[in-house]
């Protein structure tokens, strides 16, 4: 960075301080990774290649259209390098047709609305406080003030969702748009049951697989490929590449969704975004990608049972997959004071809402919890359960400092023991445990 600590020294020094922030705490957003070097040189802005360091270009070029049908010049070699990574996404995935321009995963399903609904039309999705998402048609997003939504959720006492239940309300309401998918849902999905749901309504099937797509990568969930018409996701959380999204379909709806994204909610596409996506497919395409799959989904089960025994509840009992809800209330606490208090001890979580929670959204009754991040950097479950205790031990602790600030060297001893790994593929999985 010696550019840039030359050019604007006050923005180095943020830099700086944000990659030590993350380098020195537990990271257990379950939206956040990170990604490979690999990854990272293919955005950066310039990569040594056969002994000379070349200038990045990616960056610089406006490449409006696609492949072979765009509105400037000089995309030959941007041609190739969009076309790579739509044949790998179609490859991983096993789908007929990829858009890889969308610049997030909220773009690729108000895309995917432009491309297939009429203003008014009717979308069904999973509840924001129960684990949906903003554009899943919440009030307060585009795809609930352009659109006519209602929402299902989950059983009240089992927490998981309740197939019979979504399938009444889709008769009643009628939606030209099934939506499945969640932020914040523990368990496996049953692709093939909103199939059905959405052939008896007459309606399409989109599902939103943004938190779940390295675990489909990795064979650790079922695919929503062979059963949905449209599957939307980002590619930086379990799948560990760069920020952005993308969007798999059946050919029926290529060209819909192709001009809903560019033209209709979208300019020119960012061609170093796109590399890196190439090069986070071809990373999710290796056994050790597979192996990096299984150990997310161990690791977080290891972590929502060491939260259990420590008298913490863990919403629907448990988890199939990368995250957990876990509620605080048994510990005398809100989620919003959970999050403030495992950041004294360098741990980081996201406080969030529970199925049927009684507080209000900016306090919540739990967090979130996620295992991506701290797999990538090489923990496995001895490590996890001993996060769990220091957790654990830190929402106990009624404020004591001394114990907080034990807890927190402990945390650090952990971040330094397993480095942010230049290579995650590479240094995690390659050696022996």
């Amino acid at each position: 960075m010696k550019e840039l600590e030359r050019v604007d020294s006050e923005l180095a020094k943020l830099i700086v301080e944000e990659s030590r922030r993350q380098s020195d705490t537990v990271k257990l957003i379950a939206s956040e990774n990170y990604a490979s070097q690999a990854v990272l040189d293919a955005m950066a802005c310039s990569v040594e290649f056969g002994g000379a360091v070349w200038h990045n270009h990616l960056n610089d070029k406006y490449a409006e259209g696609y492949p072979g049908h765009r509105h400037y010049g000089g995309c030959e070699v941007v041609d190739q390098v969009e076309q790579l990574a739509i044949d790998r996404a179609k490859a991983l995935f096993g789908a007929e047709h990829v858009n890889v321009q969308p610049h997030s995963g909220t773009q690729a399903n108000l895309a995917v609305y432009a491309g297939l609904l009429s203003i008014g039309d009717r979308i069904l999705g999973l509840d924001l406080n129960q684990g949906g998402h903003l554009s899943h048609g919440s009030r307060i997003s585009l795809s609930g003030k352009m659109y006519t939504t209602a929402h299902y959720g989950v059983d009240q006492k089992t927490e998981v969702l309740d197939y019979d239940a979504i399938a009444r309300q889709a008769r009643e309401f009628r939606p030209k748009l099934l939506v499945a998918g969640a932020s914040a849902y523990s368990r496996i999905f049953d692709w093939a049951a909103f199939r059905a749901i959405a052939d008896e309504v007459g309606a399409m099937l989109m599902v939103d697989m943004a938190h779940i797509a390295g675990l489909v990568a990795g064979g650790v969930h079922p695919s929503p490929v062979p059963y949905a018409d449209v599957v939307t996701t980002t590619t930086h959380k379990t799948l560990r590449g760069p920020r952005g999204g993308m969007i798999l379909c059946t050919a029926k709806y290529a060209k819909a969704i192709d001009r809903a994204v560019f033209p209709a909610t979208q300019g020119g596409p960012f061609m170093h975004i796109i590399a890196s996506k190439a090069v986070c497919l071809k990373e999710a395409s290796t056994p050790a990608f597979k192996s990096y799959a299984r150990q997310i989904v161990a690791n977080a089960r290891a972590l929502a049972s060491t939260l259990e025994q420590s008298g913490m509840r863990i919403v629907s009992g448990g988890t199939d997959n990368h995250l957990m809800l876990v509620d605080v209330r048994p510990m005398g606490m809100t989620g919003a004071a959970a999050e403030e208090l495992l950041a004294l001890i360098g741990v980081t979580v996201n406080k969030n809402l529970l199925p049927y929670d009684p507080a209000p959204q900016q306090q919540t009754s739990g967090v979130r919890l996620g295992t991506p991040a701290i797999t990538t950097r090489g923990m496995a479950e001895a490590e996890t359960k001993e996060i769990g205790s220091l957790i654990a031990s830190a929402l106990t602790s009624q404020g004591d400092a001394a114990l907080l600030e034990k807890l927190r060297g402990r945390a650090l001893e952990l971040c330094r023991a397993f480095p942010i790994p230049a290579d995650p593929l590479v240094v995690a999985y390659s050696r022996s445990r």
